[in-house]
């Protein structure tokens, strides 16, 4: 394989979830594009490097110092739901009924890995509870080990301020079987359950 294509394959594998063969194939994609389309997708991620930037209240991905998000006043300005990345605002965003702020923590409690509560954006959340007439903080980490370590942490620094913290239910999906529910899952969504 000629150095140029090589080169682009190893920055491609550099992404996440892109392994060498998936890279091999975007490469031979990109050099089959039109050298318009190709050049706007190398613009488009120069652009994105150049001006994307964290709110400064949230950490949201903006342009501006404030983000679309913390701007709006239609919002909910009493709950905030905190979330790992910025990605997750988008899944979060899908729920039009329920419409407040976010708070991106920039990750999630891993010590193993080097990640430490002073790494994250967690003295800027107790910040924002203490200045902000917040009333709800609802805790959505991810469901796993380090998410879960996280929400009981963020809950231990916010309970003596008197704000309600509260954590996402999950669970099953909807649609889907109970019997192909691994226990952990079935668990959490028994724990979850509540009154009809």
């Amino acid at each position: 394989m000629p150095g140029i294509i090589e080169n682009l394959v190893n920055e491609l594998t550099r992404l996440p979830g892109i392994g060498r063969k998936t890279a091999q194939r975007l490469a031979f994609f990109i050099l089959s594009m039109p050298e318009a389309e190709a050049l706007s997708l190398a613009k488009a991620i120069q652009t994105v490097k150049e001006k994307a930037r964290f709110c400064s209240r949230c950490f949201n991905i903006t342009e501006k110092e404030i983000c679309e998000i913390c701007s709006d006043n239609s919002r909910d300005k009493s709950k905030v739901v905190v979330v790992e990345e910025p990605s997750n605002i988008l899944v979060m965003e899908r729920v039009k009924s329920f419409r407040c702020l976010y708070h991106v923590l920039l990750g999630a409690l891993s010590p193993i890995d080097g990640i430490t509560p002073e790494k994250l954006k967690i003295r800027e959340l107790i910040d924002r509870v203490k200045h902000n007439g917040i009333q709800e903080i609802i805790i959505a980490t991810n469901p796993n080990t380090k998410g879960e370590i996280t929400a009981q942490y963020i809950n231990e620094l916010l309970r003596p301020l008197g704000v309600t913290v509260s954590r996402i239910a999950y669970g099953l999906p909807m649609g889907s079987d109970i019997e192909f529910a691994d226990e952990v899952t079935l668990g959490k969504a028994l724990e979850g359950r509540r009154e009809l």
